[in-house]
């Protein structure tokens, strides 16, 4: 089975947008409409952020969820807002088949293990935002990445798996939206150390990029944003995602 290659958009205020480095968004579209498109694309996995929800103390737009569970053909992984059981299993009937978790896991990570326990590892992501600091560690940050947190990434990352998430999704905040490549010294800093799937985010430019974030970093899936609704130098908005065909012959070559 070839890694998984997951579009991963962002919403505020019920639009579809796009950051760079977790800043500036720009409006790309109706996230519906893109749902539909990715559905025509046969996309392995969305991944769907409200980057605003967790920043303005709110809980998630259910119906908007709702809408975009029931749109969609593939499996869907929601995060933004996300604080409690209560909350995480809402979004399970709502349709989604996994909650992702992210400043509730530094603010209380009691709850990732309570959400672990009652919904299964399965439907637990845990996302972490990685900074790079002066010394080249990199640290956790929360709350759209205004929050420097302290927290080494390798030793959240360690923990969170011990408290039950079952994957995790690692983004270079510093690459994100700028299309330079994968961060492949992070993603392999935690890949190697947890014994879950590690979904790689912030950077793709290429196809070659998800394919060196698999092979070089040890990513289990290359989850992308720019990649998938820019198109050319001028960043027109088109959104596309590689066949089938392509990703098999972008993964197994020299197999």
């Amino acid at each position: 089975m070839i890694p998984r290659v997951v579009p991963a958009l962002l919403v505020q205020d019920g639009a579809l947008v796009k950051t760079t480095r977790f800043a500036d968004p720009r409006y790309v579209g109706d996230p519906i409409n893109a749902v539909r498109i990715f559905n025509d694309k046969e996309a392995d996995e969305l991944v769907l952020l409200d980057i605003a929800a967790t920043r303005s103390g709110r809980d998630p737009d259910e119906a908007m969820i709702n809408e975009v569970a029931s749109e969609a053909f593939m499996p869907v992984a929601y995060g933004g807002g996300v604080r409690d059981v209560q909350t995480a299993t809402r979004l399970i009937q709502l349709g989604v088949e996994k909650v992702i978790v992210n400043s509730a896991a530094v603010d209380a990570p009691d709850r990732v293990e309570e959400i672990a326990r009652h919904l299964g590892s399965s439907t637990l992501v845990v996302s972490i935002d990685a900074k790079r600091r002066d010394d080249g560690a990199f640290e956790v940050v929360t709350r759209g990445g205004t929050h420097e947190t302290g927290l080494d990434v390798r030793g959240h990352a360690r923990r969170v798996v011990g408290l039950g998430a079952g994957e995790i999704l690692l983004t270079a905040v510093d690459r994100d939206g700028t299309r330079q490549g994968y961060d492949i010294d992070l993603v392999r800093s935690v890949s190697t150390l947890v014994d879950v799937p590690v979904i790689a985010c912030g950077g793709a430019g290429s196809l070659a990029d998800l394919e060196a974030v698999v092979r070089i970093g040890g990513a289990a899936a290359a989850a992308a944003g720019s990649l998938f609704v820019f198109h050319g130098r001028h960043l027109a908005v088109l959104i596309t995602y590689p066949s089938y065909e392509e990703r098999e012959r972008l993964f197994r070559r020299d197999d």
